[in-house]
């Protein structure tokens, strides 16, 4: 009997919240990360870096390392990989868990023009102000760099490469985020326009509120769904349950003890 293993497509804050509830319990955690973030968090138990070659890729992976459940913990705008995620799950016969912070719902004195793409967030821009806080993340730079006289100020973890915004003043920070600090960039930067996406969750929110405070808009760009049939946990905590149910359904080859 191989020991209980859970694969976790991780690089959130709550991707390796789950690792370090499941390791504690002695269960074993491998944490894929796809290797964006030149220095990330490492989450404790086995880590791997890079993709699996798509879905077939994955698939073969769950089945070579005898995983038992896969907890699809990425990014919310991570797409591909969720949809790689849920293929694979189906082909290896191993449960599925999204876990997905929830997402950012206005209230009263927002100004938000929610928008499906980054493309489409560049084309809103145009139209709302010359100052922009750009806080999308540096690998979706491109759709920005055709936008002309407006100046971007971007935000990311490490350095963007091109193709990006000519017009442009990198930050380089990683969240969370004080409200006292997202005032004074606004202040300090002279922003009339903040552009993010809705990743949800509380270490990046307090640019919204510096927003609202300050009268700048917003533009908001939606996350994709959830593949079809794929269950979803909003917590950390419900992730965990949801583990302890898939581990005692998994059937003789995973050990009785579970959690």
């Amino acid at each position: 009997m191989h020991s209980r293993h859970v694969l976790i497509l991780g690089g959130t804050t709550e991707g390796r919240r789950l690792a370090e509830a499941l390791h504690a319990v002695g269960v074993r955690v491998t944490s894929s990360l796809a290797g964006r973030v030149a220095s990330p968090r490492l989450p404790p138990g086995e880590v791997r870096t890079g993709g699996f070659g798509g879905a077939e890729g994955l698939a073969r992976w769950v089945r070579e390392h005898q995983v038992d459940a896969v907890i699809d913990a990425t990014h919310p705008f991570a797409g591909t990989i969720s949809f790689n995620a849920a293929r694979a799950a189906a082909t290896s016969h191993v449960p599925l868990l999204a876990l997905r912070r929830p997402g950012w719902s206005p209230v009263e004195g927002d100004e938000w023009h929610e928008v499906a793409s980054l493309e489409a967030a560049a084309d809103a821009v145009r139209g709302l102000g010359r100052r922009v806080f750009l806080t999308t993340g540096r690998m979706g730079l491109a759709a920005f760099a055709d936008v002309r006289d407006v100046w971007f100020l971007v935000r990311s973890v490490d350095p963007p490469e091109a193709p990006h915004p000519d017009r442009m003043e990198v930050l380089l920070d990683r969240g969370p985020f004080t409200l006292d600090g997202e005032r004074e960039i606004l202040r300090a930067y002279g922003i009339d326009v903040l552009v993010t996406k809705d990743s949800g969750g509380a270490a990046t929110a307090p640019k919204l509120t510096a927003a609202r405070e300050a009268g700048v808009p917003v533009v908001i760009v939606r996350r994709p769904p959830v593949p079809d049939g794929v269950p979803v946990a909003a917590t950390v905590e419900e992730a965990t349950a949801w583990v302890r149910g898939a581990l005692r359904s998994a059937g003789p080859s995973v050990r009785s003890s579970v959690p």
